[in-house]
């Protein structure tokens, strides 16, 4: 902030310095004006003339330069200064007499700036005082006060309004310009904090620095804002203005150390009060008070920093007691689980197995729940440290969140082991007895059927049979061979349970592999004869037989091909009733392949319609009478081709309804449904979605009752699923794992949005934009769609920024940005986070600017609690200037940011 300030002689007086003074003839009979003006650093300028004149145009110009005002600044200034004069054991009773020879001047400076002026001159005479002066208006200078055009002989001469006006700049320097309250200006700042501290209170209404403090109302209640144990302001009348004013000048002056600056009978009989005399008397109030309250704020910044340490100590210590005893449990299980020492008696191993659901039962669900609660109280802990800007938490050697988890890997890999030896070795147990009686079984049934095949394989009965019986021997020679096939299974099924007798030692294993061999010899046998007798069949077949060979031929295709046509007329007559997209679908396509079967389906028709066609020239050709009737089948070439019609007319008309179906199907999959609300909202859903999960455990452990009754039974396969109670156990328990671990995802989104200060707009902004480049929908963006998302969002990136932002979301080098790293890059980006730095600046408030702070300090500005913490923690101060028992809160700041004891 630059102040100017600059006199000019002319033919009429103008002032104009923060609103002293206005125009007026001089009563020297010299015209003088003032003007200051204020420059912002950030290019903002007041013209001090303009701003103080827009509440003042109805005044009359006359009242200005009114002899109340002066009397008043005389008053105001000279008590201001007498109290920063006492400090160094002086005063001054006349404002323009006692500041002539410049020493009270430059006195009164270095009180108020802590700097020491040049040495002044001893001397009497004008120009000595006129160099002390001159060095004070220097001074003035050198702080960004401007002073144009002034001399030090008018101070010297005991000009009173430039004495007033000079003293004015000082205060405006030393006392207001540092006063803002959300980037305003010191005038500005100052009204809007007494307009703050007195909003609650009746018959106060604050709007300038001259008439709204009249009543003296404003002034008691600045007072009973911050010590309200000094006045009643419930018993203050407004029509009691000087008593009202009385009463604050005597408490400030008693209990605030704030000298009194004004007479209440002054204030009340003007019609409109001093401005700069208000100022500087409120001025006094603020500097008063708001150096408690940045003490307050001291404490309560370095309160919250030291809860914040605290709270994420003991989660460090919980997760250290908790991992360890998990891994300790996996460490005594694992052993157990690999002794596969088999027993000799089925009952002994049925009590392993027993003793192994036990322990999936009731030993492994409670630390299946503190494996999840550790990954959640890690997670946790590192969103805390995260968002209170301290470094991320390594646990012990060993007891990462990734040597837990390799950890029950290898203790499930195991289980499951232990678990496939269990059933195996029971199987092999009951195995063995087993397939003897199976064998046995199967054996005893097929020399049954062989008894008698080879001799009906080896007659002739078709050397006399006619062209009638041989038909009917050939068909029956056909299905024997349709059974001899279909006892090959048998016959391979015998060879191989004989095969596993012999690996599972068996001890009558000769017996069996005797019959077996037998069997399989006499099975050689019987292909032989059957391919001989098929052999012979056909060579009694003439030429003249072809006629019948296309009866047969025709009636083989026309049947299937009338089957189909007749399914096809009943599914094209069919009426559809659909619910849901997928029955839609499943139509569409149904329909789409029939369609698409017609042209081959019509090769089928022309080609079965060919065959009758060549009976029909055969039978022209070799004068042969046609009975007209196909002695195999009842369908006629016409029963053909009129079915043929009716299917491709069907077809037509069902095309139709199917193009609905499909616009229906595409309208219906444009439908999205859209998931919203509050995180609160979706935590809400997601909590009663984890207990309608716990609900289900009833359903699972009566499944698992189940299975345990059928392995009991010795029924260890279903041939009706493919699950197995693992599958649906390791299901259920992933299930609520992973909705717990999506609990967890959205519990510290809410940490980040309420420590961040981040707006649930925001986080929903943050998360459509990464949907929207989440490309491949997996959760995850690349680097490039990285890249533009954030061009998206307004960002200038150049390839060293980019790379820069890159090591932040991606530390490990994944080459992948998680929305875990994005949510928290973007927090970064837009809210504020304690620093090491502001919490020292905090213990330097408390320590009244020293380097170190004392135990009795901090035990008189913080809680009990936080105080004997900081005292504990705390290393002894080693300079010089401290006093025995000093403490270092440099060192203990920097550590609260440093790394982790644990």
């Amino acid at each position: 902030m630059t102040f100017s300030f600059w006199i000019r002689s002319s033919g009429r007086a103008r002032v104009n310095t923060e609103g002293w003074g206005r125009e007026g003839p001089d009563k020297g009979g010299t015209m003088t004006a003032v003007e200051t003006q204020i420059t912002y650093s950030n290019s903002y300028t007041i013209q001090h003339e303009e701003a103080y004149m827009i509440q003042e145009d109805d005044w009359d110009r006359d009242l200005l330069l009114d002899p109340a005002w002066e009397k008043q600044q005389r008053k105001t200034f000279t008590a201001w200064c007498n109290s920063h004069l006492r400090k160094a054991g002086t005063q001054i009773e006349n404002i323009e007499e006692d500041f002539r020879n410049g020493l009270k001047l430059m006195l009164l400076l270095e009180v108020i700036s802590g700097e020491r002026l040049p040495k002044p001159d001893k001397g009497k005479m004008r120009f000595h005082k006129i160099a002390n002066v001159n060095k004070a208006l220097d001074f003035i200078c050198s702080k960004g006060v401007k002073l144009v055009s002034i001399g030090a002989e008018e101070i010297v001469d005991g000009n009173v309004k430039m004495t007033l006006g000079m003293i004015w700049t000082i205060i405006l320097r030393f006392a207001i310009q540092d006063i803002s309250v959300e980037e305003t200006s010191a005038k500005e700042g100052l009204l809007l904090w007494c307009q703050r501290k007195t909003a609650p209170y009746r018959n106060v209404n604050v709007q300038n620095f001259h008439i709204s403090w009249k009543d003296g109302l404003a002034l008691c209640a600045l007072i009973h804002r911050h010590r309200p144990d000094l006045i009643d302001y419930s018993k203050l009348r407004k029509d009691d203005p000087i008593g009202n004013l009385n009463t604050a000048f005597e408490v400030a002056e008693k209990f605030l150390d704030i000298p009194k600056m004004l007479d209440a009978e002054d204030i009340v009989n003007t019609p409109k009060p001093d401005e700069k005399a208000i100022m500087t008397y409120v001025s006094c109030f603020y500097h008063a008070f708001a150096g408690a309250e940045q003490a307050e704020t001291a404490a309560n910044r370095i309160c919250k920093v030291l809860a914040v340490n605290q709270e994420n100590e003991k989660l460090m210590e919980e997760y250290e007691k908790l991992a360890s005893e998990l891994l300790e449990w996996i460490r005594r299980t694992i052993p157990w689980l690999e002794n596969r020492v088999s027993e000799q008696t089925m009952r002994a191993m049925q009590q392993k197995l027993e003793d192994f659901r036990d322990y999936r039962r009731v030993h492994k669900p409670p630390r299946v729940q503190e494996k999840c609660q550790l990954e959640i109280n890690f997670n946790t802990l590192q969103t805390k440290l995260r968002l209170s800007n301290r470094p991320a938490f390594m646990p012990s050697e060993g007891k990462m969140v990734s040597d837990i988890a390799n950890a029950w890997k290898g203790l499930e890999q195991v289980e499951k082991g232990y678990e496939e030896w269990l059933l195996t070795e029971i199987r092999r147990l009951e195995r063995v007895d087993h397939l003897a009686e199976k064998f046995k079984q199967k054996c005893s049934m097929h020399e049954a059927w062989t008894a008698g095949k080879e001799d009906l394989l080896s007659q002739k009965d078709y050397e006399t049979a006619s062209l009638m019986e041989i038909r009917a021997l050939m068909r029956k020679h056909e299905a024997f061979e349709s059974d001899l096939a279909a006892h090959q299974d048998r016959v391979e099924q015998i060879a191989a349970i004989a095969q596993e007798l012999n690996e599972l030692d068996y001890h009558d294993a000769a017996s069996v592999n005797a019959r077996c061999q037998g069997i399989c010899d006499q099975w050689d046998n019987l292909g032989t004869l059957t391919q001989k007798r098929r052999d012979a069949l056909e060579r009694v077949e003439k030429l003249w037989e072809t006629i019948d060979q296309l009866y047969l031929e025709f009636a083989k295709r026309a049947a299937p091909f009338n089957n189909w046509m007749d399914g096809a007329m009943e599914d094209l007559q069919d009426m559809f009733i659909v619910h849901s997209i997928e029955e839609i679908q499943s139509l569409i396509t149904a329909h789409d392949q029939f369609k698409a079967t017609l042209p081959e389906a019509d090769k089928e028709r022309v080609a079965t319609l060919g065959i009758h066609n060549e009976i029909l020239k055969i039978a022209q050709t070799y004068g042969i009478k046609l009975s007209g009737i196909n002695p195999y089948t009842t369908i006629t070439s016409q029963d053909i081709t009129t079915k043929w019609d009716t299917v491709e007319t069907k077809c037509s008309r069902r095309s139709s309804p199917d193009q609905s179906a499909r616009v229906l199907l595409q309208e219906i999959s444009h439908v999205s449904v859209d998931i919203s609300g509050s995180l609160e909202e979706q935590m809400n859903s997601l909590k009663q979605y984890e207990q309608n999960i716990i609900n289900y455990k009833s359903n699972i452990d009566k499944l698992e009752g189940d299975h345990q009754l059928s392995q009991e039974s010795l029924i260890f396969d279903n041939k009706h699923t493919n699950y197995s109670m693992e599958h649906i156990r390791v299901g259920w328990e992933q299930l609520l794992t992973t909705i717990a671990r999506t609990i967890n995802e959205v519990e510290n989104q809410i940490l980040t949005r309420d420590a961040k200060g981040i707006s649930q707009e925001q986080l929903n902004e943050f998360r459509a934009s990464f949907n929207h480049f989440d490309r491949k929908r997996n959760g995850m963006m690349d680097p490039d769609d990285f890249r533009a998302c954030l061009i998206s969002m307004g960002y200038d990136l150049g390839e060293v920024e980019f790379a820069r932002i890159m090591t932040l979301v991606d530390a490990n080098n994944t080459g992948v940005v998680t929305f875990q790293a994005f949510i928290d890059f973007m927090t970064r980006e837009t809210a504020e986070t304690d620093t090491a730095e502001q919490v020292m600046a905090s213990f330097r408030i408390l320590a009244s600017d020293k380097n170190y702070i004392t135990v009795d300090e901090l035990r008189r500005e913080l809680p009990p609690e936080q105080a004997e913490y900081c005292i504990s923690r705390m290393t002894r101060y080693i300079g010089a200037d401290g006093p025995s028992g000093a403490l270092d809160y440099i060192s203990f700041s920097s550590a609260l940011y440093g790394e982790s004891d644990l």
